[in-house]
């Protein structure tokens, strides 16, 4: 599973990747807001840890943010202010969870794990565009009542770009939502778009995933 890490402070960016890696989990450092936001759009984060100062931001805004898109990663959210109105701000953006400086590492395991084993808030669990209609928490996807017969990563990138509709996805923020990584996969991911389109037109939607030659992928009006 993989973890953003969003710390500005190196030290402590640093420990967190060592705690989480040895916990088992792929941890993902990142400094700053802008950094965050491209994981971000790539997707295929399990949760976010993320803290509440950054350089160019604040988590609670970033929090705000992802909650108004429709993303529901779960969000730990760290920060040395003590107070209940702080907690109250970090919550009412969107955080899941709040953890305050300085904290233990077993206690920043056990919070995360108590979210993934909570998962992801059911925000926009369903759908739709034009005549396809995709089931989040179940990973079928529908075309006038008939189930599409897709392979687990071809709904994968379905829902990538679902999820961003009316943005464009990069090649590379869709490879590293797909594999992790932006290395040695670009003709599988290739090869598994013809499937996908293919699968698409047969159900009536032949022009609902757009290229943007040289850049990447989109479904919906990409701005």
């Amino acid at each position: 599973m993989r973890v953003l890490v969003v710390e500005d402070h190196g030290e402590t960016r640093g420990m967190i990747e060592a705690v989480l890696r040895e916990a088992g989990y792929a941890a993902v450092p990142v400094g700053t807001l802008s950094e965050a936001r491209g994981f971000l759009q790539a997707g295929g984060l399990a949760a976010i840890v993320l803290d509440w100062m950054l350089p160019d931001g604040s988590g609670p805004e970033l929090c705000a943010d992802l909650r108004a898109s429709g993303d529901a990663t779960p969000i730990l959210m760290l920060t040395a202010r003590a107070g209940v109105e702080d907690r109250v701000v970090g919550l009412d953006a969107g955080a899941d969870d709040y953890l305050k400086k300085p904290f233990a590492a077993s206690e920043l395991v056990a919070r995360v794990r108590a979210l993934l084993r909570r998962g992801p808030r059911l925000v926009e669990s369903r759908l739709t565009l034009g005549p396809i209609e995709i089931h989040a928490a179940s990973r079928l996807v529908f075309a006038g009542g008939r189930e599409l017969p897709l392979t687990a990563r071809e709904f994968d990138i379905l829902e990538v770009l679902a999820r961003q509709r009316g943005r464009i996805v990069t090649r590379s923020n869709l490879l590293i939502a797909l594999w992790g990584e932006d290395v040695n996969s670009g003709e599988s991911l290739d090869v598994l778009m013809t499937r996908l389109r293919r699968k698409l037109a047969e159900a009536g939607a032949p022009d609902l995933v757009r290229t943007h030659r040289g850049v990447g992928y989109s479904v919906g009006t990409a701005k």
